[in-house]
């Protein structure tokens, strides 16, 4: 017999109490990724920010940008650990947006779950908030979105967008770069977020490597590597902007540090990174060796070590690696632009990596 029970939105599978709970107990989290220029709290239909602060600049350029963490969702989904997915959310937001040299504003996330656990959504928006708090913006709002039947009960996926603005005449970009500048590498903490449907294919599909064991290179476990949060380099580079003169920054995101290096290369000039310079961390041999990826490849996939470059005049290049040590970032020359000549892509490697 057919059922005849009145329909109702609970018994199609979305839980408004349990969302409802979601919101409470993310809202001390997101308290605490304030800025002075946000307006009223959680709970409106839109985050507000007073647009005045933006009078003390003369020609202020708004930037924007949108990104999520790809497939290492499946990790954290595996692991039940939630939080640092939401760091890693932040990074390649705001990380992309101050390559403009831009400060960051504020941020809004996209939060979507085949069903609702209160606790695990707050976990979710703790990360953000707190990667927020790093990357010197406010977290204003969010949407968190149940869908039943179309993602598995513990499935969830993350977006955000984030805003900053820049003066324009302190616009970074290619414009600005010159043959002699050095290149600038900044150390990654891991594979960041780029990558993973390799690095998944490889170690835990074709390899059958358990997510708790212990890998002796590594120093942890493989879960613990793979969920390593994404280095937020914003405030990094803004210090790096006020205390010696910037030409460029590149955000080493998928395709690699030559491809992305690449883009802020303007015509006529060339960027020359020697790979003996660094050496990788050993979960990019893990995956290499693992799953015999040729070294093009892995390039083009991961970022090898290198998340951030900066492109700097030859004369800020001491300043430079002092304001960055000073901050506990990694880093060192690792290159310098050049003519064009021979390389008409833009940016090259060179060498073997350092062992």
């Amino acid at each position: 017999m057919p059922d005849t029970t009145g329909a109702s939105y609970a018994a199609a599978g979305v839980d408004i109490e349990a969302g409802d709970r979601a919101v409470e107990l993310m809202k001390e989290w997101v308290k605490k990724a304030q800025r002075p220029e946000v307006l009223g709290g959680l709970g409106g239909f839109a985050g507000l920010f007073d647009a005045s602060a933006l009078k003390n600049y003369e020609r202020p350029l708004l930037v924007s940008a949108t990104d999520g963490v790809g497939t290492k969702v499946d990790i954290a989904r595996q692991l039940g650990v939630y939080d640092s997915i939401g760091h890693d959310l932040v990074a390649m937001v705001m990380d992309d947006i101050v390559v403009c040299g831009a400060e960051p504003l504020f941020m809004t996330d996209y939060i979507c779950v085949g069903k609702v656990h209160p606790e695990r959504v707050a976990a979710i928006v703790k990360g953000i908030a707190e990667g927020c708090v790093l990357a010197g913006c406010a977290l204003v709002g969010g949407e968190t979105a149940e869908h039943p039947g179309l993602l598995g009960e513990d499935d969830f996926d993350v977006a955000g967008a984030g805003t900053g603005v820049v003066e324009a005449d302190r616009l970074l970009g290619a414009d600005r770069i010159r043959t002699g500048d050095a290149v600038i590498a900044m150390a990654s903490s891991g594979l960041h977020s780029n990558g993973y449907s390799l690095v998944r294919h490889v170690l835990l599909n074709q390899a059958g490597l358990a997510l708790d064991a212990h890998i002796e290179e590594l120093g942890r476990t493989l879960g613990e590597e793979l969920l390593e949060p994404t280095k937020i380099y914003s405030l990094d580079c803004l210090a790096l902007m006020r205390t010696t003169e910037v030409h460029a920054f590149s955000h080493v995101t998928g395709g690699g540090l030559a491809a992305n290096l690449a883009r802020v290369i303007p015509d006529g000039l060339h960027a020359i990174v020697d790979r003996s310079t660094w050496t990788p961390a050993p979960i990019f041999d893990l995956v290499g060796r693992t799953g015999s990826v040729e070294r093009l490849e892995l390039e083009k996939t991961l970022n090898m070590g290198v998340g951030m470059i900066a492109i700097v005049p030859q004369e800020s290049v001491d300043v430079a690696l002092a304001t960055l040590t000073d901050r506990g970032v990694d880093a060192w020359v690792a290159g310098e632009i050049t003519d064009r000549g021979e390389h008409p892509t833009g940016a090259a490697l060179i060498g073997d990596y350092a062992s």
